[in-house]
């Protein structure tokens, strides 16, 4: 197949076309050979996220005053079609892992700029972003994980007492599905000071990985992305300076929901990846394979369904591209996100599904790992918001008066 539904070189800058071509080789060489096996063992293989810090993939759209590499977010997206094409998995890893930075740049101190960041940078912390609960799962607001509020001599400080006097809280309940764990060594963390307030109680916490009264319980058994490891996160009293709140209390949905619009641009590019990657591998069995003394792809109705699949990489691109440059101009990104993440997952979903019906028994078959681009893309639906809450949020900007 011709080169053509790769990203093209329009509208980009040298740098981001550097940062494109090293995204591409890396993830063609030392990715995809081994996902596959990676995905049938679900093994989660850290030196893959090392590598990714060797290359500055892992502070590629954090900014150069917070240590970062300084790169566009639409510089991010060309990386993250391409660890979509090559494996799914590794994608939502690192965005994962960027994702639990980004509130840190924005909403942290110089002193947690300092201390947090510069090892997730530099791929020797991994990161993960613990919202999800077994009662609130697209409702963020309804999640019941409580931190109390502690005074220097232990004890549990009176919801009217000044933040000032708070030198520690303690942090009770469980997270479910949350990408990266157990490997993680950060934990960007919401918990709720006082449950009556709703979103308003929210706060955000820096939590790392051997902070007492913290543990694993459950990991997830997924059907598909099972190469990046899911756990529960469980809460059990764990102390938590409070050098480590993110912002300030109450503050914490706000945080979060900043942090889902961008990811939600991530993880489009990742499903942008899977649509082209089972675009490209159609096309080329389709070119490759015989039936009826030709080739398959002689056969009309198999060219249409070519056609349309790649009818539907182009305009989710486009639809990310679009967020993603909105994001670079500082506009908001509420309604783009949404429209990006949503058209994204479904393309990927459906081309990956043609491609699945092209290949035949083949594509059936375990082991050409055309199944496992389907498999992926059926999570995309669901996580980072399920696309039919993305279709309330774009009904809900369009009503509004």
């Amino acid at each position: 197949m011709a080169d053509g539904f790769r990203v093209s070189d329009g509208g980009l800058t040298a740098e981001e076309r550097l940062l494109r071509d090293t995204a591409r080789e890396f993830a063609q060489r030392e990715v995809a050979p081994t996902a596959i096996e990676r995905d049938e063992a679900e093994r989660f293989d850290r030196s893959i996220f090392s590598r990714m810090g060797e290359l500055s993939l892992t502070a590629a759209p954090i900014p150069e005053s917070a240590g970062g590499a300084g790169f566009s977010y639409l510089g991010w997206t060309l990386v993250m079609e391409e660890l979509g094409a090559a494996d799914m998995a590794s994608a939502v890893m690192l965005s994962v892992h960027i994702l639990s930075q980004l509130p840190v740049v924005t909403f942290g101190s110089e002193e947690q700029h300092s201390r947090w960041l510069p090892p997730m940078l530099a791929g020797e912390a991994l990161g993960a972003f613990g919202l999800t609960e077994p009662g609130g799962g697209s409702d963020a607001a309804a999640l019941r994980t409580r931190a109390t509020r502690h005074a220097g001599d232990g004890s549990e400080l009176p919801a009217a007492a000044p933040a000032s006097d708070v030198v520690s809280y303690k942090l009770s309940g469980t997270k479910i599905w949350i990408s990266n764990a157990p490997e993680a060594d950060h934990y960007l963390v919401f918990a709720t000071i006082d449950p009556s307030k709703g979103s308003k109680g929210i706060t955000a916490f820096l939590v790392e990985k051997e902070t007492p009264g913290f543990r694993f319980g459950a990991h997830e058994k997924k059907m598909g992305i099972r190469a990046c490891p899911a756990a529960e996160l469980v809460f059990e009293g764990a102390e938590v300076p409070a050098a480590n709140r993110l912002g300030e209390e109450g503050r914490g949905y706000r945080i979060a929901l900043s942090a889902l619009a961008e990811g939600r641009i991530s993880i489009g590019a990742g499903c942008v990846g899977i649509a082209r990657s089972a675009l490209e591998q159609a096309a080329a069995y389709l070119q490759q394979r015989k039936g009826f003394g030709a080739p398959l792809s002689e056969l009309q109705g198999l060219r249409f369904m070519l056609a349309e699949m790649a009818r539907d990489v182009a305009a989710a691109r486009a639809l990310v591209r679009d967020a993603a440059r909105a994001k670079d101009r500082g506009e908001p990104i509420g309604v783009p996100s949404s429209l990006a993440k949503w058209t994204a997952s479904d393309a990927a979903m459906k081309v990956a599904t043609d491609a699945v019906q092209l290949f035949g028994g083949s594509g059936y078959s375990r082991e050409t790992g055309i199944e496992r681009l389907m498999r992926d893309a059926k999570g995309a639906q669901i996580y980072e918001g399920t696309n039919q809450i993305h279709r309330l949020i774009v009904a809900e900007n369009l009503l509004a008066t």
